[in-house]
């Protein structure tokens, strides 16, 4: 038996001895995900800028002046008088209510409108008497509603233009 105990610990020892076979190098391996985080964390403090929040650095915190998201002004109101007109279709039992405010680019749209009402009357209920039920019901066909108007609208006029067109009454029944 001391034999065997012998034989087993010189194979032992000739395995060591191998030239060809080394252990993996772990050591390095995490050095260098260690080192690939820090680099990592690095960048991401000093492209969010928290480095110079926790300096006290104010520049950092406020904006540019062009980069401010600015909402644009309104543009001047002008107020038309309550459509009600029957639908197409229905047999005359669906009708349609609506108070239409119209913004313009400059206030001196307002004068041309004011000659032109009758003919603005005219054409906005023509269009809107035209209208089914189904067409003015959605979201989109309000939205479609609204474009045409402003480009019906604005074919009159030659001083400026309709930009949009508010709905603040809409009734349909």
């Amino acid at each position: 038996m001391e034999e065997e105990k012998k034989e087993e610990e010189q194979e032992g020892q000739k395995e060591q001895e191998k030239p060809g076979k080394k252990p993996f190098p772990t050591n390095i391996v995490i050095i260098c995900i260690l080192a690939l985080c820090l680099v990592g964390g690095g960048l991401f403090v000093w492209k969010g800028g928290i480095l110079s929040r926790l300096k006290g650095d104010d520049s950092a915190q406020t904006p540019a002046p062009e980069m401010e998201n600015k909402k644009p002004d309104i543009g001047p109101i002008y107020s038309l008088e309550t459509f009600i007109v029957n639908l197409l279709g229905g047999r005359g039992k669906n009708y349609l209510k609506v108070k239409i405010d119209l913004e313009l680019d400059n206030p001196k749209v307002t004068e041309e409108i004011n000659r032109r009402l009758p003919q603005f009357r005219d054409a906005i209920l023509t269009m809107l008497s035209n209208k089914t039920h189904e067409d003015i019901k959605t979201l989109e066909g309000k939205y479609q509603l609204r474009e045409e108007i402003i480009s019906m609208l604005n074919q009159y006029l030659s001083s400026g233009k309709i930009k949009n067109v508010f709905f603040t009454d809409f009734i349909v029944q």
